[in-house]
């Protein structure tokens, strides 16, 4: 199935571009109209204003945080503002919604909310949520007194709750035949850290019952119900269903478009899109080496998001985390040495409570450890379903999805495979397993003996110590022992610590000359342009019953394993990604076999 999704982008400038400088980046600026009006970037999104207007009157759409939502909300506010008529041609005159505008344009008094502006302490959640809503009111007011006449106040200030101010909004609009257009953005952001914080029941008081989060969507599907009701459409935006599901009662008219195929690019950008943005920057003389060269690094550290099963043909890269790359690049004219934004970092690190409680893994955990040695994981995307079963196994995969840890990676009879999306990403389901095994007491490894090990083993190419401390760890630790399963294990565990550090780019089932690596510890040049060393290993592992076996040389297994090892570390070493890659390294192929928990031998294939 293929959807026309007319990916255009347009200049927004509305000066004389011979007398501009180039338009700057975009990064971390989500009021649309300050793009438009000073020069910025802007990859047009409009085109889905009329797909947006096809469908249902009250959408929600999930999508991973810094991914655009923000953005893309106030483009839509800034289009169907009744008060931006006058600034129609300068917001929107050389977009495609300028040029193809629908019939709903300035049509709509606009109230919003976005709810990360809450405070989720639990001593100042409920007046925080009181004082933000406040706020939007005040603000919408003063943008429509003039419609609203001088009466709206007389009786507003009647009210004192949200719930009932909304519902005075909604009736009073509706007696003057008003039409408004609701925003919620980042929806469930103070619930999400509610529950992570303080637990299913803390939650559940805000958001069952009379709680009044669910008192507040009770209003809100009051005022779109009656005959000539005020609330004409709605558009919500989160990171996940969990809320919405708590509060479905209140609110069950919402249509959930995060899986539509139609929307699947709603937000991010296609490649073509980076694409056509690189070549801009190019074109004015900012980027002075081939496209191709960014985009290797771009697709690996920020692309491959897939949100519709019917989509799979159309990766998207994340859009904050493109734009914090060409702003860093354009700023010091080379690639970024950090290629994740710490503030991605610090949003997945919220996440740590879903497999972390009490000081003790939980079977979440194991789901991350299993999906991080396998790669993918074959489940079906779950659309809905209530905090207290987040822990569900169907569930947690999902949610990891809709956080944007997990992305469809492909659909074979029927069946969705999700996988993790880049390296960014990568990283982050990684430091859940360290940051894991540290909270619970599993594996706390000295890193400042490791990075040293490290920094020898990639600079003067003494490499067994490296794998002597995470043998020894592996071999010492019963907690860790306990998680040794096979030589999955084994890779994933070497995968996880020797890419710890910046030397290297680890990689584990690294394909190759038909064949997978265990382990590529490919140089990293971004960060260390002189690196002398680079390593292909492969692993060896049998059960700790053929130990006698398998610690006498001259036995038939260690011979077969000997001999396997070596033939596919050559026909590795000699695969044309490799050797382009290695620049001028040491290429060292290491052999090392494990019995069970225990390594048995690590030596340099000749």
């Amino acid at each position: 199935m293929s959807f026309d999704f007319r990916p255009l982008t347009f200049d927004l400038s509305t000066t004389n571009t011979s007398t501009i400088m180039a338009k700057k980046i975009p990064y971390g600026i989500s009021d649309y109209a300050e793009i438009a009006k000073h020069n910025f970037y802007y990859v047009d999104k409009t085109h889905f204003f009329e797909t947006v207007e096809a469908s249902p009157r009250f959408l929600f759409l999930i999508r991973p945080r810094r991914f655009g939502k923000s953005l893309w909300l106030n483009t839509m506010k800034a289009y169907y503002d009744v008060n931006t008529s006058n600034q129609f041609e300068e917001l929107f005159g050389k977009t495609y919604i300028g040029q193809y505008p629908t019939e709903e344009k300035n049509s709509y008094l606009i109230l919003s909310f976005n709810f990360s502006s809450v405070d989720a302490d639990l001593g100042k959640v409920k007046s925080s949520f009181e004082e933000h809503c406040q706020q939007s009111f005040h603000s919408f007011y003063k943008a429509y007194q003039s419609i609203l006449g001088k009466d709206f106040l007389i009786e507003f200030e009647q009210y004192k709750t949200a719930e009932a101010r909304i519902e005075y909004i909604a009736r009073y609009c509706q007696e003057k035949n008003l039409s408004i257009y609701l925003f919620i953005d980042e929806y469930d952001n103070f619930t999400n850290t509610i529950l992570s914080q303080h637990g299913e029941r803390t939650y559940a008081d805000i958001t069952h019952g009379n709680g009044f989060l669910r008192l507040f969507f009770n209003k809100l599907k009051a005022g779109t119900t009656d005959v000539g009701a005020s609330i004409k459409k709605i558009f919500i935006t989160g990171v996940s269903p969990v809320t919405l599901d708590d509060v479905t009662s209140g609110f069950n008219i919402a249509k959930n478009i995060t899986t539509d195929a139609q929307f699947n690019s709603i937000i991010g950008f296609t490649e073509a899109e980076v694409i056509t943005m690189l070549n801009y920057y190019k074109g004015e003389g900012l980027i002075n080496e081939p496209i191709e060269n960014l985009l290797v690094v771009m697709r690996e550290w920020y692309n491959n998001y897939c949100f519709a099963e019917d989509c799979v043909d159309q990766k998207m890269y994340n859009s904050y985390m493109t734009l914090y790359f060409l702003d860093n690049y354009l700023s010091h004219e080379k690639i970024p040495n950090v290629l994740i934004d710490s503030n991605i970092k610090i949003d997945y690190g919220k996440l740590r409570h879903l497999i972390i409680l009490d000081k003790k893994v939980n079977g979440n955990f194991s789901t991350i450890k299993r999906i991080a040695e396998e790669g993918e994981i074959r489940t079906s995307i779950v659309t809905s379903f209530p905090a207290e079963k987040l822990i569900k196994g169907e569930n947690f995969v999902s949610l990891l999805y809709y956080f944007g840890i997990l992305t469809i990676r492909r659909v074979e009879f029927g069946n969705i495979y999700l996988g993790v999306p880049n390296r960014a990403i990568r990283e982050v389901l990684f430091s859940y397993i360290v940051e894991g095994y540290e909270d619970a007491d599993i594996f706390k490894p000295n890193m400042m003996d490791f990075g040293d090990r490290m920094y020898d083993m990639a600079f003067k190419g003494v490499w067994k110590p490296a794998f002597d401390f995470l043998a020894e760890a592996i071999n010492s630790q019963s907690s860790l022992r306990e998680y040794v399963k096979g030589e999955k294990f084994i890779q994933t565990f070497h995968v996880i610590y020797m890419g710890l550090p910046t030397y290297y780019n680890s990689f584990a089932e690294y394909e190759m000359n038909k064949g997978f690596a265990d382990l590529w510890l490919q140089p990293n040049f971004i960060v260390h342009k002189e690196l002398p060393h680079s390593y292909l290993v492969e692993f060896k592992y049998a059960k700790r019953e053929q130990e006698v076996e398998l610690k006498n040389p001259e036995s038939a297994l260690v011979q077969k394993l000997n001999t396997e090892a070596a033939e596919q570390l050559h026909r590795y070493a000699a695969d044309p990604r490799i050797l382009a890659s290695v620049g001028k390294t040491t290429l060292h192929l290491l052999r090392v076999i494990y019995c069970g928990w225990e390594m048995v031998s690590c030596e340099e294939v000749e």
